[in-house]
């Protein structure tokens, strides 16, 4: 069901987008009422500058979700799935946090951006409620009601500099190579160097002076064209696809990708976006990654339901659909867990918080990550982290699962 609301939140007026799962169909009103249910409040970004993401993942978790619903949900507990569209603001996130957080049992609070994380933080805390989202560093090295998504951006970045030290070492290269990142000028743009720094230094490795833009940039030769000045042997790229295959599209178009290997985090190209609008220029690209990724993403039983619920045909499932899927799992193992901890009537936000931190080590995401990480001072969901290339239009691992360092521990917050 999707309807227009129009939320007024102090002098801001927004319009909001909302999806709603159906608890059950054909049902009188009486019995909806007397149904047993949680809910999962998703303030997504469906039309911003990270849509590429959360609605591929909005997709994964629906069509999960569904699919719980119509085997009798959780132990019998339905699950009530709200989407909002935010649009990556933070007024717009705070505002649908407001209308939503008295809904019945919100059990599960995602946001959608690093800003929209921290300022939801005061009100979740205030709710004793649990919130899940990007894997903000800081989140981790302060642990709060926040649970993030996978590892962090700092582990990730970090996973990546001990693959280009093994890298450069076989390819026969003598010294240690410079590395230059590029972002968006936004807190999730910076995140990956609050401890990735550090971690170059640890390395031995040449962190060059970072570039950063406005999300939305459509050219980029201006920051590439300094970083290759600088000698960048690699260059990071931070930002939500399409920004990443802009950038290399851009690196190709100057010659600089025949010189300087890219690579691309945790919301790179995929197969049926940035890889299929430009196969070549993105060719030899690596991306590191904590959720499967192309054939093997489509290939498993839950990529499966990209096809099942009609979304489209196997190669036009984006790779953030299985990561919505985990986002459906990790809420169905918080919910069962505290269902056997305190049972329906006494299940709330308090219940789900200490459930979530007894999940350690636990595959609840079914071979989609690695294990999970969630536990007592401990918010990543995972600590393992992949890596793959794009190779001939196709985007193949080159790496099996590996535990990333701990970036967040070097950054002194």
């Amino acid at each position: 069901m999707r309807k227009s609301l129009v939320v007024l939140s102090g002098a801001i007026l927004l319009s909001l987008i909302v999806t709603v799962i159906p608890l059950a169909t054909g049902c009188t009103p009486k019995a909806a009422v007397e149904e047993k249910y949680v809910t999962h409040l998703n303030l997504a970004d469906l039309t911003g500058p990270t849509a590429a993401v959360h609605v591929p993942v909005d997709k994964g978790a629906s069509a999960y979700l569904k699919g719980l619903n119509e085997k009798g949900g959780i132990d019998g507990v339905k699950v009530k799935y709200i989407v909002v569209d935010t649009r990556y603001d933070t007024a717009r996130t705070v505002a649908a946090y407001q209308r939503y957080r008295t809904e019945h049992k919100v059990l599960f609070v995602q946001a959608p951006s690093t800003a929209g994380v921290k300022a939801l933080a005061p009100f979740l805390q205030e709710d004793k409620g649990v919130g899940y989202g990007p894997p903000d560093g800081e989140l981790q090295a302060f642990p709060g009601r926040y649970f993030l998504m996978g590892p962090s951006y700092q582990d990730g970045f970090a996973a990546l500099l001990d693959w280009i030290v093994a890298d450069w070492k076989a390819k026969g290269k003598t010294g240690m190579p410079k590395v230059g990142h590029m972002g968006w000028d936004n807190p999730y743009g910076r995140e990956p160097l609050r401890g990735g720094k550090e971690y170059t230094e640890k390395l031995g490795l040449t962190l060059l002076p970072p570039e950063f833009f406005p999300a939305g940039s459509l050219k980029h030769d201006v920051y590439l064209t300094r970083l290759a000045n600088a000698g960048a042997n690699y260059i990071h790229v931070g930002g939500v696809d399409q920004t990443p295959t802009n950038v290399i599209r851009d690196a190709q178009a100057l010659g600089l990708t025949k010189s300087i290997q890219f690579a691309a985090d945790f919301w790179g190209p995929s197969e049926a976006f940035g890889v299929k609008a430009y196969p070549e220029a993105l060719e030899g690209t690596v991306i590191y990654s904590y959720y499967l990724r192309g054939e093997e993403a489509r290939n498993h039983p839950l990529g499966k339901l990209w096809v099942e619920y009609g979304y489209g045909s196997p190669a036009d499932m984006p790779d953030p659909f299985v990561l919505g899927i985990t986002q459906a799992l990790g809420f169905e193992a918080g919910v069962r867990r505290a269902l056997q901890d305190v049972g329906y009537e006494k299940l709330d936000g308090e219940a789900m918080f200490q459930a979530m931190q007894k999940l350690t080590g636990m595959d609840i995401n079914k071979g989609l990550t690695g294990s999970c990480a969630w536990a007592e001072g401990e918010r990543r969901a995972s600590r393992f982290v992949k890596l793959y290339q794009i190779k001939s239009g196709k985007v193949v691992p080159i790496t099996d699962w590996a535990k990333a360092p701990d970036a967040v521990a070097l950054y002194k917050w």
